[in-house]
């Protein structure tokens, strides 16, 4: 029954990130974990792959439908790409294996990754929950004068955060190309798994030097049904609003990344 559910929510992830080009990770990792007891250092990992492949299907019908803005995702790739080899190649092997210890209980390096992510989570949420347009409106020509530099900055910031647990990173990426770079929705959106499917293949890619023991056969599976959910979350997208779906997906990631932190606990 539990397999069942893990791959119907697998299609649920890739709709939810054809509608609102965010999302698909922050799902994901939840399901690995909670539904198919995968380990959360090899959760990471593999939501990276699913994320990068189904963000890959997902860019090439916006490419089609000419909903991406290549400069954009340019300036926002390059930084972000070499930030997430950086760190997976380097920070991430460097971690310790535990943190901390008090009395009978330790924070391994399983529960406090889980943790951050967990965070994140909650960060992710509040993005998507709140509306930024005010403050974007008060310091429009400052932004518009440093919009090179804040989307290096920012490939920097969503490069770590992919690179240190398998976040793509579209609830960061989304608000910045819709509100600083002024893209209409579908194509923030476009651009956005973009951006996402360079950042996860790239940093799947640079965990081969560890040797992983990788489940190749579950992987794919697991991404046929993504894949499947993406094409369906893109073709809703031109029906369906994008920004009030992604204020009801931001609560229920809240309520989500509460779980989260709570379970990362047990690790």
């Amino acid at each position: 029954m539990s397999i069942y559910l893990g791959f119907f929510l697998a299609i649920l992830v890739g709709v939810t990130l054809g509608l609102v080009g965010s999302g698909g990770s922050i799902l994901t990792v939840p399901i690995l974990v909670t539904v198919f007891n995968v380990k959360p250092e090899t959760a990471f990992v593999y939501s990276l792959f699913i994320v990068g492949i189904t963000a890959i299907f997902g860019s090439v019908r916006a490419c089609n439908q000419k909903n991406i803005d290549l400069r954009i995702a340019f300036s926002f790739g390059v930084t972000s790409i070499l930030a997430v080899y950086l760190t997976r190649v380097v920070i991430v092997p460097s971690l310790p294996n535990v943190l901390f210890k008090i009395g009978d209980f330790q924070m391994t390096k399983d529960g406090y990754l889980l943790l951050l992510f967990a965070i994140l989570m909650l960060i992710a949420s509040i993005t998507m929950i709140r509306k930024t347009n005010y403050l974007v409106d008060k310091n429009q020509q400052w932004l518009e004068t440093n919009k090179r530099l804040i989307f290096i900055f920012s490939g920097i910031v969503v490069g770590s955060i992919t690179g240190l647990v398998g976040a793509g990173g579209g609830f960061l990426i989304i608000p910045i190309l819709f509100l600083i770079g002024r893209l209409p929705m579908n194509k923030a959106v476009g651009t956005s798994l973009l951006i996402i499917s360079l950042n996860s293949i790239v940093g799947f890619a640079s965990n081969f030097h560890h040797k992983m023991n990788l489940d190749w056969v579950f992987l794919l599976s697991f991404s046929v049904f993504t894949v499947l959910g993406i094409l369906i979350g893109t073709y809703l997208n031109r029906f369906i609003d994008g920004q009030k779906l992604k204020r009801m997906f931001g609560w229920f990631v809240m309520l989500l990344g509460i779980y989260i932190i709570i379970s990362s606990m047990n690790y």
